[in-house]
């Protein structure tokens, strides 16, 4: 699973890098240690609702937006969760009553430099930061829906809250020396499907995705890197290289 990350890129760095069309004034400063329920820059593409499910003629608009990073479903009551949804499981993401409904017509990607994880033997967790080395940036496979707070009677609404998840699958390749999930990580050519909110997304979909990450998942590079107990660029760097 993914429960720790780094993104250091601007809004607008990652308009460019995934050819947005808008990028929303939402400043989120540079983390090297981004933790579940905090915001986070996500990639979205929407059509105005009433042509939604209207097939490819549709006019799509590509945004650089962010998200609480744990997806709260519409239906819910309240913010927290009694498990954790910061994660979504490929294999049964669309038929969860949490997150199926934003496999159909509410996909994301949540943009990364890097993420961690840790191997554990015995009593002893030892983190890891794993990259891309050939695109430099990762591309997670993610979910996102909108909630907001049940209104009282004769109460003002609340805002809606816009919130995200990362789709994870059993692991492969180098990282899978130390851990048995890994995030759903889209090359490049892969987008415009996954983003594509024409496309009624199901269980098809999202093994197509996850197929189309073998290959960026073979080429992950690692390293071992000292407890996250700050933030900061040091938290990068290699301590015993794999």
């Amino acid at each position: 699973m993914c429960g720790r990350y780094a993104n250091t890129k601007s809004g607008e760095e990652l308009g460019r890098y995934f050819e947005a069309d808008e990028v929303d004034e939402v400043r989120l400063p540079p983390s090297w240690n981004i933790k579940p329920t905090q915001q986070v820059p996500i990639v979205v593409d929407t059509v105005p609702r009433d042509l939604a499910g209207s097939g490819g003629s549709a006019p799509v608009t590509r945004r650089v937006t962010a998200a609480r990073w744990s997806l709260v479903p519409r239906f819910a009551k309240e913010l927290a969760s009694k498990y954790p949804t910061f994660n979504a499981r490929s294999e049964t993401a669309a038929e969860k009553p949490t997150f199926r409904s934003s496999v159909v017509r509410s996909r994301a990607i949540v943009p990364a430099d890097g993420y961690y994880e840790w191997l554990t033997v015995g009593k002893t967790k030892t983190p890891y930061y794993v990259t891309d080395p050939v695109e430099g940036e990762l591309a997670f496979a993610g979910l996102y829906s909108w909630w907001r707070a049940p209104v009282a009677e004769g109460a003002e609404p609340r805002p809606w809250m816009l919130t995200a998840t990362i789709l994870t699958r059993a692991a492969a390749g180098p990282a899978a020396r130390i851990h048995d999930r890994i995030p759903v990580m889209l090359p490049r050519s892969e987008w415009d499907t996954w983003l594509d909110p024409t496309i009624a997304g199901d269980h098809a979909l999202v093994q197509h995705a996850v197929a189309a990450s073998q290959p960026v998942i073979e080429r992950l590079a690692l390293h071992e890197v000292a407890p996250l107990r700050d933030d900061g660029p040091h938290l990068v760097e290699p301590v015993n290289p794999l």
